[in-house]
């Protein structure tokens, strides 16, 4: 027997029909002699339209009370599957985050879960019941709703996994699993049987939607083995588990890409003591988060070219605050390009295996391709190139890296 924590978001739980084939899912578990705890989204778009009638009500609203408000959509859907398992036989309550409870920090809107008191869960799920979990909300100190922000209640369900020592979370999602890069570009993209913590924890935080990166690094800390499946299908997803369960480890194991990339120059910097920290002081004080940098000495080593890259979203106010300060700074010209985009390989045989960056850089040159910045960690090598070859880099990579189908 085994203990599962099963997380449907909102798209499996979007009208009753799915809620309907939801509680299948969890009946089948049940028959094959498992315990179940479930964690629910709300439904697909109801968290939206509860954030639209808040900022149209007051744009400079309380956050404790934007919490009791937005936490309401998990209460409709985890009400509606407990009578739908119920419906089938099985003893079934659901239960808000207050009420586990699920203890979190004030920080409204964005809390972040501090423990879970499991005793009465326990007891129940020893005792044959299936508890229905409110995702993406808990109690904070204040003894106010609090919610947990973006990916919410993925997190939700691995904080329980952990607190209620569950063998394996699930997280049914729109996709069967992780696959070695976006099955929409690149045709011939596989699904992974199995990926480490730490490759999935670079792939969603590169862009890959599967999973929160927030979930993925509580799995980790917690060690909690992580299953990504479609709650659409029968076939089996992909585990996410530690490195040491990965007997035969590929040298690359996925290739992520972020469109969501900025590129800022600035051209004929004067180079003395400080530089950097003139430059990126005033962007941190506007919260402003630099990911790549890549710097060039001038012959004379007087001037300096630095070029970074940021959030497409932060570019205007990124380009505004340096614009403000470039006498301080002592720069000649500032660049900016919007239309770039960040292509990585990751793989933790990376660490045993010489020569991953060459073949990056050797494929993508074959096709023609110009990179503007490079970044390397232990286990990914990022490349920053012109948005307009992105599916054609993929594919290349994809490639030249043997992760093509048969």
């Amino acid at each position: 027997m085994a203990r599962i924590v099963q997380k449907f978001g909102g798209t499996s739980v979007a009208d009753p029909e799915r809620i309907k084939a939801v509680a299948q899912r969890v009946k089948a578990e049940l028959d094959a002699g498992n315990q179940v705890a479930v964690v629910l989204s709300a439904m697909s778009g109801t968290t939206n339209q509860l954030v639209s009638y808040v900022d149209e009500i007051s744009p400079d609203y309380d956050p404790r009370e934007y919490d009791a408000i937005v936490a309401t959509g998990e209460q409709v859907t985890i009400g509606l599957l407990a009578i739908a398992l119920q419906g089938l036989g099985i003893k079934a309550r659901s239960w808000m985050g207050w009420q586990v409870p699920i203890h979190t920090d004030a920080v409204h809107g964005k809390a972040r879960i501090e423990r879970i008191e499991t005793d009465e869960l326990d007891a129940r799920m020893n005792n044959g019941e299936v508890p229905v979990v409110a995702g993406f909300q808990g109690i904070g100190p204040d003894n106010r709703i609090t919610t947990l922000g973006r990916g919410g209640s993925d997190t939700s369900a691995v904080a329980l996994a952990a607190a209620l020592n569950a063998d394996r979370c699930d997280i049914y999602t729109d996709v069967d699993g992780v696959y070695t890069t976006d099955p929409r570009i690149v045709a011939k993209a596989q699904k992974l049987d199995k990926i480490t913590y730490e490759e999935m924890l670079e792939m969603a935080s590169l862009g890959a939607k599967v999973l929160q990166t927030r979930s993925v690094q509580l799995a980790m800390k917690e060690g909690v083995r992580l299953q990504v499946l479609s709650s659409y299908t029968d076939e089996p997803g992909t585990l996410v588990v530690d490195e040491d369960e990965i007997v035969e480890q590929a040298v690359v194991s996925g290739i992520a890409y972020s469109r969501d990339e900025a590129k800022i120059s600035l051209m004929g910097v004067s180079d003395k003591p400080g530089v950097a920290a003139r430059i990126f002081g005033p962007l941190t004080n506007a919260n402003v988060n630099v990911d790549m940098i890549v710097q060039n000495v001038s012959e004379d080593g007087s001037t300096t070219d630095l070029t970074f890259t940021v959030a497409q979203a932060d570019l205007r106010k990124a380009v505004d605050t340096l614009e403000k300060d470039q006498d301080g700074i002592e720069y000649r010209q500032l660049i900016s390009d919007a239309d770039v985009v960040k292509v990585s390989v990751i793989g933790v045989g990376m660490r045993s295996h010489a020569g991953v960056a060459q073949t990056m850089f050797s494929a993508l040159a074959e096709r023609g391709i110009n990179i503007q910045v490079i970044s390397t960690s232990e286990i990914k090598v990022s490349v920053l190139i012109a948005e307009e070859y992105t599916e054609l880099a993929l594919r290349a990579l994809h490639t030249a890296y043997d992760l093509d189908a048969e």
